[in-house]
């Protein structure tokens, strides 16, 4: 089973121009190969509804376990990283409708860019980077990962650090995203009741965030324990297990749970007479679909969020992190390339040592009579010789952007 996050792509061309995010990485000649290296299946919000992303998930998460595979799989995004040397494409899930396929470079700074928050509803928010920080350390305790996948992930948490001491102020999540959508509706949120549905990491990011507005917050949750610390955490309130008909009334709801919401029939009467608005932050969504209908506009799912107002980037921002984009996807690039032209680099080496001892053993036999000395100026003249002949190409091999010189060295020098 493959490790992944379960709180939080497909945007196609036209939705990517119109998104405010960074997507300015390394050139694409910069990961040029004669083979594909690096595969990324991506089913996004913006392109793939929640039950196809899931149903997309299911079937990644079905795969064998392989070091050549790693899933990312949040409440927005369902994406599926794969070295391809070490993996048979004919065993991945195809691509539900709207879902991106992305290689080499493009899939390289995608994955940079989610990590710096430059994909997400919320630009700039910190909970994906701790969703791929999370992904990846469960996946490393589980099983080693390719060298391909490792690598990638280690640059893209390390640009993801590094922009995420730039965005001032307090960061935002989906949650704050979720109130915002309640005050909307129902203006401000001071001495306002909300009703946070969940205890998990989103819920307790919205709870915290109503209680910075001012909100009286109840939390209800399956497991009371982790409904009264929540509750004593924000200085709310917590109602124990599950809707029992005595909820409310509240000006809006969040909920954020794995499952279905088990809401008792007079409760959600009062919320769809009340017109209060519910969020739903769960995929699949955890409200029914008979309250879905109900609620009418009152209601937003996930999905809704992917399309939230974003806003721009202040100052000189933007161009520190499109610069950090390109300089960390370029470095990876460039090691990527390092793993090709090294063994031709070796190779080329070992031929030319090996030609060098055959020739220095020649004179010796011709020249029995050499002192210790003589020997030593030969052995070091011959280095010397070597070493000169080889420069130039060693360094053409490591500028080689298309790898047709590391081709052309297998041949030439006959490796």
């Amino acid at each position: 089973m493959l490790s992944h996050t379960s709180n939080e792509a497909s945007e196609s061309a036209s939705d990517m121009a119109s998104t405010p995010t960074v997507d300015e990485a390394p050139s694409t000649t910069l990961c040029e190969a004669p083979t594909t290296t690096l595969l990324a299946l991506i089913a996004h919000a913006r392109g793939v509804p929640s039950a196809a992303r899931e149903a997309f998930a299911a079937k990644c998460e079905a795969l064998a376990s392989h070091e050549s595979i790693i899933l990312v799989h949040t409440c927005h995004r369902v994406e599926l990283y794969v070295a391809l040397r070490g993996f048979d494409v004919s065993e991945l899930p195809q691509l539900p409708p709207g879902g991106l396929r992305l290689e080499d470079a493009a899939a390289a700074r995608h994955l940079i860019n989610v990590a710096c928050g430059l994909q997400s509803a919320v630009l700039g928010e910190d909970q994906i980077l701790h969703q791929v920080r999370e992904t990846y350390s469960l996946r490393h305790a589980a099983q080693p990962l390719d060298p391909v996948l490792d690598r990638l992930f280690q640059v893209a948490l390390n640009a993801g650090r590094r922009a995420h001491g730039w965005f001032a102020g307090s960061p935002r999540s989906l949650g704050d995203v979720a109130l915002d959508e309640i005050e909307r509706m129902a203006g401000s949120l001071v001495d306002q009741p909300i009703l946070i549905v969940g205890a998990g990491s989103m819920s307790r990011l919205t709870a915290q965030a109503a209680a910075r507005r001012g909100a009286r917050v109840t939390i209800s949750n399956r497991t009371a324990e982790r409904a009264l610390a929540l509750a004593r955490n924000i200085g709310g309130k917590a109602v124990e297990g599950a809707s029992d008909g005595t909820l409310g009334p509240f000006v809006g709801a969040v909920v954020a749970v794995s499952g279905t919401w088990v809401i008792h029939p007079q409760d959600a009467a009062r919320l769809i007479e009340s017109g209060a608005m519910v969020v739903d932050l769960s995929s699949p969504p955890a409200v029914s679909d008979t309250l879905q209908t109900q609620l009418a506009d009152h209601f937003v799912s996930i999905d809704d969020l992917a399309w939230g107002p974003q806003v721009e980037l202040a100052g000189g921002l933007r161009g520190r992190l499109e610069r950090l984009v390109a300089e960390s996807g370029g470095e990876y690039c460039r090691w990527l390339r390092a793993r090709d032209f090294l063994p031709a680099i070796q190779a080329m080496t070992n031929a030319a040592e090996e030609r060098r001892l055959s020739e220095l053993a020649w004179l010796a036999r011709r020249l029995p009579n050499l002192s210790e000395q003589d020997r030593a100026l030969v052995d070091q003249m011959s280095h010397r010789l070597v070493a000169g002949i080889l420069h130039k190409p060693k360094s053409a091999l490591r500028l080689d952007e298309s790898g047709e010189l590391g081709r052309a060295a297998w041949e030439l020098f006959e490796l």
